[in-house]
């Protein structure tokens, strides 16, 4: 295994400098789901749940949660988001909900955090406002699926 390189000589947590990196096209995707009762996705479904448009909310969060990823993760590089897209499912067969995210920039360094922190926080929206009718929901299985750029080239989850 490699050295980490958020640790200097001495041990210490760091900030990985990047100055002399070139800027590429930098994408990364992940996904998660959460698990919630039958009864919970037919509230969904009909638009009653208590706190609104739940999917559409959620879907939402996920985007501002990517573009704020650098102030939640203490070592995570600040980057120019240029595209960040969050896509929440219902699926009747967990039954619960998928959520997928992808996000780009241009930039010396990958976007694989800020796709795990899209799918990170619309999770938890969706737990938030659902948890007044349902207290047995799991969040899990978050994952990246892809990323292509950067000096490492591109990487798909088998």
């Amino acid at each position: 295994m490699s050295r980490l390189t958020h640790l200097g000589d001495d041990g210490r947590a760091r900030m990985v400098d990047v100055s002399d990196k070139k800027p590429t096209a930098r994408t990364a995707a992940a996904k998660g789901a959460m698990t919630c009762s039958a009864e919970t996705l037919e509230v969904v479904k009909a638009g009653a749940a208590p706190k609104g448009s739940v999917v559409q909310v959620a879907e939402l969060a996920g985007v501002m949660a990517a573009k704020r990823t650098a102030d939640l993760v203490p070592l995570c590089h600040p980057l120019p988001l240029t595209k960040i897209a969050v896509s929440i499912e219902i699926d009747e067969t967990l039954p619960g909900f998928r959520v997928a995210s992808e996000v780009r920039t241009v930039g010396v360094t990958g976007v694989e955090m800020e796709a795990l922190t899209a799918v990170s926080v619309a999770c938890l929206t969706l737990f938030d406002m659902l948890k007044a009718i349902d207290r047995t929901m799991e969040i899990g299985g978050i994952k990246v699926t892809s990323k292509q750029g950067g000096k490492s080239g591109s990487w798909t989850r088998e």
